[in-house]
């Protein structure tokens, strides 16, 4: 057995240092990539590097472009007229709301002419007719038997001359109280016929107790005959629109009355008119579903669209003779009908003659 001792790296017994071979070894190991030999020669020393190469890859990408083109476009300007198709209607109950204020004399010729056309342009059948004051007071005690088919011009007088004149001016008040608190009303007024109230006056609505906005009249007026009701308005308009030569006073304008109408898309003639049978003819026609619709402007022929309830519609034609909407289908009944058109506005100013 060797009994030779290892003490501090040293062979005690065989004199040969160990440490100094560990040593010897490790050198060789930690330089294994140099070249040993004469300390004059080079050494070689290898080393790992990285090379970073940008290398150009061609990539097909889609860009959106935007590009600017002008497009021509005819002058003129874009217009909608529209309304909504009324539903067709058995019958027909009308009431004349008459101002009977001592102003109005001036227009009785005008309203017997105009309820004449009303009678004209009514169909040959089934329509009631009655006139009433627009003093409430005077409404709910009226008991005049309505106008009918056969009854004229003369007729239409002799029921205008009981209308005594009478000072309140409360047309809301006067419908209300006749349809409601006369009992007379309901002798011939039909619950299943259409309804039309023509207002006539020459100064504003004046039930402000009772319907302080104007809504506060239609929410009941309109949910009468099951949505059937029409509504018409003889009235003062705007000074700057008035035909009665600009001296109409605020306060003396149908604000009231025109709203209302509006909300039911019905016709606003000027009191000031010297002719009210147009416009009468056409409140006759409104109770009527629309079969054609006379266009506000001269329009472009090829600029017209129809859209019935947002949806273009191609069942029309336009006639240039009259400028008007001729349905080859009637809308039904509440659609809302909206027909769009370009139009030339025309210059109607002076010319200037150059003197």
């Amino acid at each position: 057995m060797n009994n030779d001792i290892i003490t501090n790296g040293k062979f005690i017994n065989g004199g040969f240092n160990v440490g100094l071979i560990i040593f010897i070894i490790g050198m060789l190991s930690c330089y294994t990539d140099y070249r040993i030999g004469d300390q004059s020669e080079d050494r070689t020393i290898r080393e790992q590097i990285e090379v970073e190469v940008l290398v150009e890859v061609p990539v097909e990408v889609e860009v959106p472009v935007y590009v600017e083109v002008e497009v021509p476009v005819n002058e003129g300007i874009i217009w909608v007229d529209s309304f909504t198709q009324h539903m067709s209607v058995d019958g027909i109950d009308i009431i004349w709301v008459i101002d009977r204020s001592g102003s109005m004399a001036t227009h009785n010729d005008r309203l017997i002419a105009g309820v004449e056309a009303m009678i004209a342009a009514l169909p040959t059948s089934d329509w009631r007719l009655v006139m009433i004051s627009a003093d409430p007071r005077k409404a709910i005690t009226s008991t005049e038997f309505p106008l009918v088919p056969g009854d004229d011009a003369d007729d239409a007088r002799d029921m205008l001359t009981t209308l005594i004149s009478a000072p309140f001016e409360e047309g809301f008040n006067a419908v209300y109280d006749y349809i409601v608190n006369n009992p007379y009303s309901n002798t011939w007024m039909r619950p299943d016929a259409g309804l039309l109230v023509v207002f006539v006056s020459d100064e504003d609505e004046q039930s402000i107790i009772e319907y302080p906005a104007v809504s506060d009249f239609m929410d009941w007026y309109s949910s009468r005959r099951m949505g059937s009701v029409f509504m018409a308005s003889i009235i003062n308009v705007e000074p700057e629109d008035s035909l009665c030569g600009g001296w109409v006073p605020g306060h003396y304008v149908g604000k009231r009355y025109r709203e209302a109408t509006n909300m039911l898309s019905g016709v606003i003639l000027d009191i000031c008119s010297e002719d009210w049978t147009p416009g009468v003819t056409d409140a006759t026609h409104s109770i009527e579903p629309y079969e054609k619709k006379e266009l506000t402007h001269k329009a472009e022929e090829d600029s017209i669209r129809v859209f019935i309830d947002g949806i273009l519609n191609h069942d029309w034609y336009y006639q240039e003779s009259d400028n008007t909407v001729y349905f080859t289908i009637i809308p039904t009944a509440g659609s809302l009908v909206e027909i769009g058109y370009r139009y030339i506005e025309l210059d109607t100013g002076a010319v200037d003659s150059g003197s």
